[in-house]
């Protein structure tokens, strides 16, 4: 059986190993013409390392020809899974905050004992690292939302332990109704049931119900062509039974609980048409899946408002730990505010003694002057230097002496007088 050029292949040991030798100034030597799309950043830590491997191996010669003569038997997983894992959307995180044993982790995808070359041993170990990092992140989701689920039953019975019996009792009887009301929707298939999908068919894709295709249902929903249903476009497929569920306009409808709620759909979907568990879901998986009886007789689907998503003793474990932790923090606020109040202490004897040094520099300062005013020298400058003023007394007898000399020498100006009763000349 021949196997399309699209696979990418992990060869067992038993076949034969092969390497790829990585020669970096190909990408300097080779210009391409087209210009491919960026693909979002898939939040792993070994990202790069990951689509520099799928970049080598479809383009190396020799690992095509292992492609074309490999059977069944050879094939460990495909590449739509490696490519897949870029476009998943569920991947795209924040940065992860890593204690020490994650940090050793991270090297788990590579051969410690070959730096060299790129060897069977390498795939494997990357395969199976991105594998056991998707099952995981679906794990902690289910507890993200499990801890959501208890806080928000918990901040509920803190708020009615603070109302009074009367609002208590009108309270809980609201609260009661809004999760009758929310209980009360059509009935949800069970995902990938033939209801389900001819729902889809002629709700979604506007075709007659008679008329359903499973295999034009499949190569319709296939939105990007790669021949396989990734988690996204499954997850759309149940778009229209989570809508009889979950209204963001209703307040009884969590859409927290929608999204866990399209998880578990997914989840059940994969359990139930992924042969070779490799997350992604072929045509023939599809088609084999159409022929099994819980495809035409599936059982009731139960949705979160059925059962739980915790029990009371896991509440309880979750409530001591809420308080621990709040007790954790009071005490941290307590010690910061110990330390603010030391810290206000120490800036008020700072401050005073800013103040004595700078009284004693004042005193000082006039200590200095009456000294050298005793001693007859002349008074400093404020740094330090001499500051020499004329006599005053001398200074004032100047003045007083100037205006006197002044007054003569104008008198002295003035023409004489005419002498009086002189005789006239005729």
């Amino acid at each position: 059986m021949n196997v399309k050029p699209g696979w990418l292949l992990l060869l067992s040991i038993s076949a034969g190993v092969w390497s790829v030798p990585i020669d970096r100034n190909v990408a300097n030597e080779e210009v391409k013409e087209e210009v491919q799309e960026e693909n979002g950043d898939t939040g792993l830590y070994y990202d790069r390392y990951l689509r520099e491997v799928i970049e080598v191996l479809e383009t190396d010669p020799h690992f095509r020809e292992k492609l074309q003569t490999a059977n069944t038997e050879d094939i460990k997983v495909s590449a739509h899974f490696l490519l897949h894992v870029f476009d998943n959307s569920c991947l795209c995180r924040e940065a992860l905050q890593m204690d020490h044993a994650s940090l050793l982790k991270q090297f788990e995808h590579l051969d410690p004992h070959n730096q060299n070359t790129f060897e069977a041993k390498d795939l494997e170990l990357l395969i199976s690292t991105a594998t056991k990092d998707l099952e995981n992140y679906d794990a902690e989701r289910h507890e993200e939302f499990k801890r959501y689920e208890m806080l928000k039953e918990h901040e509920r019975r803190e708020y009615l332990k603070s109302l009074d019996q009367e609002k208590r009792e009108r309270e809980e009887k609201r609260m009661q109704e809004l999760k009758e009301k929310h209980r009360q929707h059509p009935k949800v298939n069970a995902p990938g049931s033939v209801a389900q999908l001819r729902e889809v068919w002629e709700e979604t894709d506007g075709l007659d119900p008679q008329e359903f295709n499973p295999k034009t249902f499949f190569k319709l929903h296939d939105t990007n062509e790669d021949d396989v249903l990734d988690e996204q476009e499954l997850e759309a497929l149940f778009t229209k039974e989570l809508e009889k569920v979950y209204d963001p306009k209703n307040e009884e409808d969590d859409m927290m609980e929608m999204e866990e709620e399209r998880l578990r759909m997914r989840e059940h979907f994969m359990k139930n048409v992924d042969a070779n568990k490799d997350r992604l879901v072929s045509l023939e998986e599809f088609l084999k899946s159409t022929e099994k009886k819980e495809f035409n007789n599936p059982k009731e689907w139960e949705t979160l408002d059925t059962k739980p998503a915790y029990t009371e003793e896991e509440l309880q474990r979750f409530e001591v730990e809420l308080r621990d932790k709040e007790e954790e923090l009071k005490r941290k606020a307590e010690n910061l505010r110990q330390e603010q109040e030391l810290l206000k202490e120490r800036g008020k004897a700072l401050e005073a003694q800013r103040r004595e040094y700078q009284q004693a520099v004042l005193e000082m300062s006039q200590r200095q002057k009456e000294q050298q005013a005793a001693d007859g020298q002349p008074p400093a400058g404020p740094n330090g230097e001499l500051q020499f003023q004329p006599d005053t007394q001398k200074l004032d007898a100047k003045e007083v002496k100037a205006p006197a000399e002044h007054e003569g020498e104008v008198r002295n100006n003035l023409p004489a007088e005419p002498p009086q009763n002189l005789p006239l000349h005729t």
